[in-house]
Formats: C-alpha cells, sequence, structure tokens
C-alpha cells in the first residue's frame, strides 16, 4: 500500500535505537525526509546512516531539549510535516519507593513536557500549512498501570490528556494528533527492566520494533486522515479491557 507519504518531512525524537528508530525506519521507507535524534553522536550517526536520515545529537529528557530538536530537525529539513514525540523511560519503582516529589517533576518533565514542547515547536507551522501528523510514542501503561513504574504510569498518563485536547483543538485545520501504547516489545528498556518477558502476550512473543513502527507510519499517511484524538494500544492483546 502506497501511504502517500513520499516527500513529507518528519522528525523522530529518541530514535538511535528501539521503538523511535522502528517509526523513523518504516517512515524513510516510505520515502519520508527523517530527522532522527539521540544523545550519542556516534550512536545517532551510525543509526542515520543505516536507515538513511539525518542524525541531530538531542536529549529529549528536558522540555528545552526537545523544543531544540524540532527546531534544529525544521532548519534541517527545510519544514516539517510529522512529528513522533519519544523519550526514555523514568527510573522503576513504586509508591513506597518513590518518596522525593522532585522524582515526579522529572519524569513529568521527561514523558510530558517534553512532548508538549515539541507539539508547541511544531503544531503552529503544520496547521498553518493546514497539514501535519503527531503521533506520540507513550505506554501501555495509560490504560493499564505496570506495577514498579508509577513515575512512568503517572507521567505517560498525563501526557495522553494533552494530546487528546490537542488533537480535538487542531482537527479543522487538516492535524492529526494521535498516540501509539507500546508494550512489551524486544527493546533495551524492556530487557534493562527485567521483567517476565512473554507471559501474558497472547501472541506469545515479543513486539518488533519494526513492526511497532508499521503502525506509526500508517497513522501518519493520508488514509488515515480521519483518525484522530486515539491512543492505540500496540502490544500483541495484553491489555485485558474493552476499552
Amino acid at each position: 500500500m502506497d501511504l502517500g507519504l513520499a516527500g513529507r518531512r518528519a522528525a523522530v525524537a529518541a530514535a538511535s535505537r528501539g521503538l523511535g528508530r522502528g517509526s523513523a525506519a518504516a517512515l524513510a521507507a516510505e520515502g519520508v525526509q527523517v530527522a532522527i535524534c539521540g544523545r550519542r553522536a556516534d550512536v545517532v550517526e551510525a543509526t542515520a546512516a543505516e536507515i538513511g536520515a539525518v542524525p541531530i545529537v538531542a536529549d529529549v529528557s528536558t522540555a528545552e531539549g526537545g523544543q531544540g530538536f524540532v527546531r534544529d530537525a525544521r532548519a534541517a529539513l527545510g519544514g516539517l510535516d510529522i512529528l513522533v514525540p519519544n523519550a526514555g523511560g523514568p527510573p522503576p519503582g513504586g509508591f513506597a519507593a518513590v518518596t522525593d516529589p522532585a522524582e515526579y517533576a522529572r519524569a513529568f518533565e521527561q514523558n510530558a513536557l517534553s512532548t508538549i514542547a515539541m507539539c508547541l515547536e511544531a503544531v503552529p507551522g503544520m496547521r498553518a500549512q493546514r497539514w501535519g501528523r503527531v503521533v506520540a510514542i507513550t505506554s501501555i501503561s495509560v490504560r493499564q498501570p505496570i506495577p514498579d513504574l508509577i513515575l512512568s504510569n503517572t507521567a505517560r498518563a498525563g501526557v495522553t490528556g494533552f494530546l487528546k485536547t490537542l488533537a480535538r483543538e487542531v482537527a479543522g485545520d487538516g492535524v492529526t494528533v494521535n498516540s501509539l501504547q507500546p508494550g512489551s516489545h524486544d527493546t533495551d528498556r524492556v530487557r534493562a527492566l527485567g521483567h517476565d518477558l512473554t507471559t501474558g502476550i497472547p501472541v506469545g512473543e515479543l513486539g518488533r520494533p519494526e513492526d511497532f513502527g508499521a503502525c506509526c507510519a500508517f497513522l501518519c499517511s493520508e488514509q488515515a486522515r480521519f483518525v484522530t484524538g486515539v491512543a492505540i494500544p500496540v502490544d500483541g492483546g495484553a491489555h485485558g479491557g474493552l476499552q
């Protein structure tokens, strides 16, 4: 299927590895001009060379870093049509272990304020050109909180409220805003957490970043122009709720 994306310009955050990389690679394969970022120059440059993207060194764990990445990506690409906000997750821990409110503030900046800042930098231009796509990478924890990840559970739920509100405000300007909620995928983050990796996944295996990327690319497509304001689980059926 031709997704109608050839020649579009995309900024994919935290895309030197994992789900960000999978999303960037899928967009590049559709003919999108892609800019990616990572904190380590050697890693992001190697990934960019492999998938055919523009490398940018940036730390998107802060609002300032997220906004700066989008600004640099737009300058490098000559404009911006697609934004994929993404960032690494905060440290694990439950209520009894996370006792400093400052830790919640840092997590909220990393997984909510950073995305908000990226949208503030990118969406006005999309509205002006009357075409744009925002596909944020969040977590299945928004629907079903994950034990021992109270910081991530809290911050991801907050940014989902922002994205839903934004989607309704800009829909009439040709801009769609959606999020993808990954469950357990074969990434460094999931393996580092040490969870029982495949238990509870009906398909019986970890997700693959390339499959996740295909979902991202579809939401950016012309065919998905009537899909906005949704948060879609990509978890192999692990979430047990009706919604």
